[in-house]
């Protein structure tokens, strides 16, 4: 059985509390802490692989309700106010949520081989490479499509931004997209001749789908970025790939239009 991650859980843990500091849980969000504990429980036992599969099943429609707020219970509290982080920005506001970190812990406990160990020296390489060629591609596309310009800035909310963006946002995404959805489907391809590149796609297209409510420009530019962080996956780990992935959105956050440019 795979160890635990635990240095992944502590992160993960870091950033809860600080949600937990903004925000409160209510009575009704032990029914989701209940189900996700079924459903950990029906992937982890080795005896009965239909269990497993319904395990899976429920877990997905869990991940997707908490990543939508859909499910009661979790009353995010709000750590930035809506304003503008430059005159041409449409206003940002920012949100510390508790319903979807619980993804990220119920990935790390029941499936922890989603974490990829590889050679710390390999990681930074790796993140280094994939870090400069995501952000030519994918920061650079945003400007070529006229949804992003060079506005330098580094706002007195940052920290916060940063430490929120790290534990609660590029941490869960990347144990799912990458560690899940581009493990899972790696691990089911292994057969195929070029089953871990398609593995790679579907992870990042499905990546670039979830950003649909901001416009096709978005699924293509999250897509894009998807490959990226697919690639520090494959080769270097999730460490490699939350580096990517959290390095990136620091130098859309720090050095261009943020989120981006108002219509």
């Amino acid at each position: 059985m795979a160890t635990l991650p635990w240095l992944y859980l502590a992160l993960l843990s870091i950033g809860y509390v600080l949600a937990l500091v903004y925000g409160q849980l209510g009575a009704l969000a032990a029914v989701s802490v209940a189900l996700l504990l079924i459903a950990g429980y029906a992937v982890r036992q080795q005896r009965t692989p239909w269990a497993r599969a319904i395990g899976h099943g429920l877990f997905i429609v869990l991940a997707l309700s908490l990543a939508m707020h859909w499910l009661p219970g979790f009353y995010n509290g709000r750590g930035i106010a809506p304003q503008r982080l430059t005159a041409d920005a449409v206003p940002f506001s920012m949100y510390l949520n508790q319903d979807k970190p619980l993804i990220g812990f119920w990935l790390l406990l029941a499936c922890p081989w989603i974490v990829a160990r590889r050679a710390l020296r390999l990681s930074i390489c790796v993140t280094a490479l994939a870090l400069t060629l995501t952000a030519i591609a994918a920061l650079g596309g945003a400007t070529l499509l006229g949804v992003i310009n060079w506005a330098p800035k580094w706002p007195e909310q940052a920290w916060l931004w940063m430490l929120n963006n790290l534990l609660l946002v590029t941490l869960v995404e990347e144990a799912l997209f990458r560690g899940y959805v581009q493990g899972g489907l790696s691990r089911r391809f292994k057969h195929l001749p070029y089953g871990d590149n398609l593995a790679l796609l579907l992870a990042s297209l499905l990546f670039g789908l979830v950003h649909v409510g901001a416009g096709w420009h978005w699924v293509l530019l999250a897509s894009i970025a998807g490959v990226g962080y697919g690639m520090a996956y494959r080769f270097g780990g999730l460490g490699a790939a939350v580096a990517t992935h959290f390095g990136l959105n620091l130098l859309h956050f720090g050095l261009f239009t943020y989120p981006m440019l108002a219509g």
